[in-house]
């Protein structure tokens, strides 16, 4: 009885841990930025370096996401769907065959105006 136990409490714990797994969630690029996010030593001056900042909308929450560190990457069009993951303070998703990782810098909630749509509205 004590092996039965036993081999059911580990099977109990293995499923907690495997559904604490993040679950992808449904979103939306809102806006993009250009941010300075370090600078590179040249032989003369300082060359200050760009990162990529996105807003992505999920649902009722607007998350700010930026590149971890400056690189060569290709530019997410506006109004483009993602389904991503939540890890901590990383995001990771994939836009057309290509993977993606930001840090979330912030998260708020949506606007309400922001939120509807013009055509739902309400005409003065």
């Amino acid at each position: 009885m004590k092996k039965f136990l036993t081999v059911f409490a580990f099977l109990l714990l293995a499923a907690a841990v495997a559904s604490a797994a993040p679950k992808p969630q449904p979103g939306t690029i809102l806006s993009h930025t250009s941010v300075a996010c370090g600078t590179k030593k040249s032989k003369k001056q300082d060359i200050h370096l760009l990162c990529q900042q996105y807003v992505v909308r999920s649902g009722s929450t607007d998350y700010t996401v930026r590149q971890p560190k400056p690189a060569e990457q290709d530019l997410i069009p506006l109004n483009t769907a993602v389904e991503f993951k939540l890890d901590k303070n990383k995001m990771k998703f994939k836009v057309d065959g290509t993977s993606f990782e930001f840090v979330v810098i912030s998260q708020a909630a949506a606007s309400s105006a922001a939120a509807t749509p013009a055509s739902a509205a309400p005409n003065q």
